[in-house]
């Protein structure tokens, strides 16, 4: 299992629901996640080069929204794994961990469809008090 810099000492916690199987399958599609300056900040220190280089190689802006280029259907930076793992941006860190998932049973079926890590044995409102536990851990909140 691969713990992200955001899960700050969750790591028992978020173990009893997500198990991390590096597939890539969050990392597939025709969108990716917003980044915020911080991501931006972490990616380009991670990569070492100019931010006007990291935004014209690797990112596609529209208006204030940022996010990383799509290249055959999956991140730009996915290839047998995340490239950028330590300065990835914290949305990618969350996932598959989402508050949506406490707001209805319907979306944690949606994200364990796509998500071979998430615990699938566990009860939904079992899962969403570990999830809230990490969540206000985190800064985030919601309610289930």
């Amino acid at each position: 299992m691969t713990i992200t810099p955001h899960f700050n000492g969750s790591f028992n916690l978020t173990e009893k629901i997500f198990k991390c199987r590096q597939c890539g399958h969050c990392c597939h599609g025709e969108t990716t996640v917003s980044l915020d300056r911080e991501d931006l900040e972490r990616l380009t220190a991670f990569l070492r080069l100019p931010r006007e280089e990291v935004v014209k190689r690797y990112l596609r802006v529209t208006g204030n929204v940022v996010q990383m280029k799509i290249v055959e259907g999956h991140c730009i930076f996915y290839r047998d794994g995340c490239t950028v793992h330590p300065g990835k941006p914290w949305r990618c860190g969350q996932w598959p961990l989402h508050p949506s998932i406490l707001a209805d049973e319907a979306n944690l079926s949606a994200i364990r469809a796509s998500c071979p890590g998430l615990n699938k044995e566990m009860a939904y409102r079992e899962f969403c008090e570990y999830l809230r536990e990490f969540l206000l851990r985190q800064g985030s909140e919601g309610g289930c």
